[in-house]
């Protein structure tokens, strides 16, 4: 059977090395003044120095162009897709359809990966899309198994990526609403980024949850107080060809993301070899839950709940 391709994120050229060891058939990264929720940023130079490094791999490199575009960046974009399709990047993320626009005012041919994540929640709109040229949708973290492989069904040769490992975005404004608040009560926060440890707690009904809190150029996110791991599903997952598994490493550490790439390797290649006999092996993960912040428990996401709208 055909693998699917295993992606990873990195913050730095140096995470990009080691995830690419660890088994990553590809890799996300980005600049922040173009991408959101991104492990680093990666300038124009350092994303030529990516594609290279990742080719000479037989690696992929994909950028993350997921703002959410204003009139006053509005000029400069048409540009920075111009210089990505002369490196060339292997495919670019979106969801704003300006950039769709930008590239066919420009008759770049890069491929498109649709990752409006959010409301990529039915097949019919990102058939829209396929039409439109997007190779691949990115899969609402909110839907659950049997939604996964009706989506496949439903979108036939296009692509789907599903988070199979990591944290999820919950909230984002382009307000810095931490410094606006630490402001009214009259103090100063130094550092409010994603190393600085911030979080939200319910304190009336979940004052157990803890759910990472941090602020960039692009505003504020709140991220999910647990980590998605599918690895123990992975069988039932793949039951449906699914073409891109992606371990999301914002906010965790190189060797952490390296560890859990290692270990999603190891099980998409057991699986491959022979779906009929395979048996998920403990140590898999055991070894990223050597690593794992016990403050954040490892659940399956909604991948086993029936969703309520």
């Amino acid at each position: 059977m055909r693998k699917p391709e295993l992606l990873a994120t990195a913050g730095s050229l140096d995470e990009l090395e080691r995830v690419i060891r660890a088994g990553a058939d590809a890799v996300t990264i980005g600049e922040h003044r173009w991408g959101m929720r991104l492990p680093g940023s990666f300038s124009m130079d350092d994303i030529r120095a990516a594609v290279d490094l990742a080719h000479a791999a037989g690696a992929k490199i994909y950028v993350s162009v997921n703002q959410l575009i204003d009139h006053e960046r509005l000029p400069e974009l048409n540009e920075y897709l111009r210089r990505l399709a002369e490196i060339p990047v292997d495919a670019i993320e979106f969801g704003d359809p300006a950039v769709w626009m930008a590239l066919r005012e420009e008759r770049l041919e890069l491929p498109l990966h649709w990752a409006a994540e959010m409301t990529a929640t039915n097949y019919a709109t990102a058939l829209f899309w396929r039409d439109k040229g997007a190779k691949r949708v990115v899969a609402a973290r909110e839907l659950n198994l049997e939604e996964l492989h009706a989506f496949k069904r439903g979108i036939g040769s296009m692509e789907l990526q599903v988070q199979v490992h990591g944290a999820t975005n919950m909230y984002h404004s382009r307000r810095r609403l931490v410094q606006s608040y630490a402001g009214h009560i009259g103090k100063t926060l130094s550092d409010t980024g994603p190393e600085a440890g911030l979080y939200v707690i319910e304190r009336e009904q979940r004052p157990h949850l803890k759910m990472p809190l941090f602020e960039d150029e692009n505003g504020t996110h709140i991220m999910s107080p647990d980590d998605i791991c599918l690895l123990e599903a992975l069988d039932e997952l793949l039951a449906e060809p699914i073409d891109s598994l992606k371990v999301e490493g914002l906010l965790k550490t190189p060797e952490y993301n390296e560890t859990a790439v290692k270990s999603y390797r190891q099980a998409i290649d057991a699986y491959c070899a022979d779906p009929a006999a395979y048996r998920f092996r403990p140590e898999w993960l055991d070894a990223i839950r050597e690593l794992q912040d016990p403050d954040r428990e490892l659940t399956f996401g909604f991948l086993f709940k029936e969703q309520v709208y």
